[in-house]
């Protein structure tokens, strides 16, 4: 199971069936499913949401059906919001992992990304460093394993983020469903593919130029994006989550036929994920439930 925000729920990369987001944990979980033809998944993330929600609500969810494996990326929101006592936001999002390696179940934890690239949100880039240094040390505390999205430099990369430089494009996703696979010991391809995707070094804009894009970009995405946080709203106010219940990822027939090609020493098919062949795979997750902590707001 996939709990978290707008990046688990795979905002911006519309590489899905008619254009829908697909993301790094259905390319994780597409992937994994080629290796386990009775694979189940659930996909919570809403974009948004905050400790409150992920840490709440799914997590009460995950913890009802137990899955073998969950992906958590918590707290970017909560951090980009500058009153919130980061201190106390590392204790919940402690408690809220506890909670699942208590039940026994395996956590991949994605920390913060680096976003000193980025004008307006390389404000809060400290901000990110310390929560992500908290949760390098939840995962340490806790036996939990841990991808840390900082150390990508993949992802300082202006070509693996979407036109709002705030989500991961197709190729960014991409990049962190092949390092989650790498950690599982289920590799989606040449460590290369997440660590030097690309052939050629980033283009380099003249100086006027990359002014003049940064203005535009600040008024068509920035300041919306800073007006949303001080107002208290969300783009997710009222969503519910694209996969909500822990479900089979292929229909019988197709799950027969994986377990054929698997006992048969074959690769099976690529054109069982749905997916453009060679496009690589999907991600895993899943809630619980029991109220934590006061929210930290």
């Amino acid at each position: 199971m996939a709990i978290g925000d707008s990046i688990t729920e795979g905002m911006e990369d519309d590489s899905g069936p008619n254009g829908e987001y697909r993301g790094f944990a259905d390319r994780l979980a597409e992937h994994l499913g080629t290796v386990t033809p009775d694979f189940r998944y659930a996909n919570l993330g809403v974009r948004g949401r905050r400790m409150r929600h992920i840490f709440g609500d799914q997590l009460d969810q995950t913890l009802e059906w137990k899955p073998d494996l969950v992906t958590v990326l918590a707290g970017g929101n909560d951090v980009l919001r500058p009153g919130n006592d980061l201190d106390r936001l590392a204790e919940h999002f402690e408690w809220g992992i506890r909670r699942l390696r208590d039940a026994g179940i395996r956590v991949v934890i994605l920390s913060g990304h680096d976003t000193g690239w980025i004008p307006v949100l390389r404000y809060y880039r400290g901000r990110i460093a310390v929560f992500s240094m908290h949760m390098r040390a939840v995962a340490e505390r806790t036996g939990t394993e841990i991808v840390d999205l900082w150390a990508l430099n993949a992802l300082t990369d202006s070509r693996a983020w979407s036109e709002d430089r705030l989500h991961l494009n197709s190729t960014g996703h991409q990049i962190v469903a092949a390092r989650i696979a790498d950690l599982l010991g289920f590799p989606m391809g040449p460590r290369e593919s997440w660590t030097d995707p690309w052939i050629t070094p980033p283009q380099q804009l003249p100086r006027i130029l990359r002014r003049r894009e940064n203005r535009r970009w600040a008024r068509q995405y920035g300041v919306p994006w800073v007006r949303r946080r001080v107002m208290g709203r969300s783009s997710g106010d009222g969503r519910l989550p694209k996969r909500p219940r822990l479900e089979y990822l292929h229909d019988e027939a197709t799950r027969a036929e994986i377990a054929r090609a698997i006992e048969e020493g074959r690769s099976p098919d690529a054109a069982h994920s749905g997916y453009p062949a060679g496009d690589g795979p999907a991600p895993t997750s899943s809630p619980s439930g029991t109220k934590g902590p006061d929210p930290v707001d």
